[in-house]
């Protein structure tokens, strides 16, 4: 699938809600998912993603896509992502049928721009998260909007010389240019396996919520075995970073 971003702020939605970013410190207004902040469990995350999609649910027009768009939370933003039907047309060379899936796009996007501004500011406004917007057609995707955050991190120098060692190649710019390549080659080499430990960590908080006497007495049961996945976590990744070293 092909797939190309954009980020067109003013015009589709992104930043659009007139209220504070995440963090800034702004009181929630009455009815709204504030932003997490501190120490936050799964449990909570999912809560909120799960509010998230059935608000969406609600909301969203029932002739735009042709599924249940697929809805990401994080703690800054919330990302759209719906399927267009397929054109009409199925002759002609893929070049052709490339540009009949762009032109359904381009013609979505501006034809829904004014109800998915009106949504995404509804959105921010109770949740405090950024909406973002894309569309799939016809193994085209295409982000209309999305929002780059800054995460700071700390790094020895045994690691900050793998980003040095980036930047120098050409590989990246910088050294937060190197950061970003490294998360992407993460997910794209272990993808499936990343999967697999978000659906064990939801299983653990299933198992905790559902155990007698609630999560508190499960607690000694399940911190070891969360425990056990991140040490797995861990070394899986000291791996891959041995392997591209």
């Amino acid at each position: 699938m092909n797939a190309r971003h954009e980020t067109s702020a003013l015009t589709d939605g992104v930043g659009t809600g007139g209220d504070a970013h995440p963090g800034s410190g702004a009181a929630s207004a009455p009815g709204t998912v504030a932003p997490e902040h501190g120490s936050v469990t799964g449990s909570d995350r999912a809560t909120t993603a799960q509010a998230v999609r059935d608000w969406f649910a609600v909301r969203l027009p029932a002739d735009w896509f042709t599924a249940v768009p697929d809805i990401q939370v994080d703690r800054e933003e919330i990302v759209i992502l719906g399927r267009l039907a397929d054109p009409a047309t199925t002759a002609g060379s893929d070049a052709e049928r490339s540009a009949a899936a762009e032109g359904r796009i381009r013609r979505f996007r501006e034809e829904t721009r004014t109800r998915r501004i009106e949504i995404a500011r509804e959105a921010e406004h109770r949740f405090r998260r950024k909406v973002s917007w894309g569309v799939a057609c016809a193994g085209e995707a295409e982000m209309f909007t999305t929002l780059s955050v800054p995460v700071m991190t700390r790094l020895r120098q045994p690691e900050r010389r793998v980003l040095d060692t980036l930047v120098d190649a050409g590989v990246a710019r910088s050294r937060s240019d190197a950061l970003a390549w490294c998360v992407r080659l993460t997910g794209e080499n272990a993808d499936s396996w990343l999967s697999r430990l978000r659906a064990a960590l939801r299983q653990v908080q299933e198992v905790r919520d559902q155990g007698p006497g609630g999560p508190e007495r499960l607690d000694n049961w399940s911190r070891p075995l969360v425990q056990t996945i991140m040490s797995a976590h861990s070394r899986a990744l000291r791996n891959h970073q041995r392997a591209y070293a």
